[in-house]
């Protein structure tokens, strides 16, 4: 299995990213952008997808495939592969709080923590629907992993797409569109990048 072993301030300060979109509460002290430098249509492009690859832990190959699906669907590909993206088991988790960092979330995920509709489910890229009911498992719930992240993750703000209960328990309430998406990219210039 392919795993990205690039340092995460270091990426983040080349994308122009900032590192609280990873879960990351460190602040990078360089500057973020290369006012000498101008980019090119081309750069721009592959940029945003890097910077969508990057936010979600997706590789290449499955973001092309996410790309096609998302252009096989009804309505607009951006917002079709951005929602994609967005309901992704690992991503539901760390929106939902139980969860760090993304990478946190997928291992939780991959470490069999998680049922959805009572099954386990340790696929981190398994797309939720709406009307799914997430939750921690019976275990899982008191080990000191899932003690300490309810200590620091437990504060953050859940999106409105998502409900969350208490003990680790939490419904998808419809699919998020693209104004409940807080994610700094432009998904239109994939799009243009993909489409060529």
């Amino acid at each position: 299995m392919a795993v990205n072993k690039v340092p995460v301030l270091k990426r983040c300060r080349s994308l122009g990213l900032e590192p609280s979109y990873l879960g990351y509460d460190k602040k990078s002290k360089r500057n973020l952008s290369r006012a000498n430098k101008k980019v090119s249509e081309y750069g721009l492009q592959l940029r945003e997808k890097q910077k969508a690859k990057f936010i979600y832990g997706v590789l290449e190959k499955p973001f092309r495939n996410y790309y096609e699906k998302a252009d096989k669907m009804k309505g607009l590909t951006g917002p079709n592969l951005m929602t994609m993206l967005e309901t992704r088991l690992d991503n539901v988790v760390f929106r939902l709080g139980w969860a760090r960092t993304r990478r946190e979330a997928r291992q939780i995920v991959d470490h069999k923590f998680v049922t959805v509709n009572g099954k386990i489910v340790n696929i981190p890229s398994y797309l939720v629907k709406a009307g799914d009911v997430i939750e921690i498992r019976e275990a899982k719930k008191s080990t000191q992993r899932m003690k300490d992240i309810a200590e620091v993750a437990g504060g953050r703000i859940v999106p409105e797409w998502l409900d969350c209960e208490d003990n680790f328990k939490g419904t998808i309430k419809n699919l998020p569109t693209r104004e409940q998406i807080d994610v700094p990219v432009d998904e239109m210039l994939i799009v243009e990048l993909y489409s060529k």
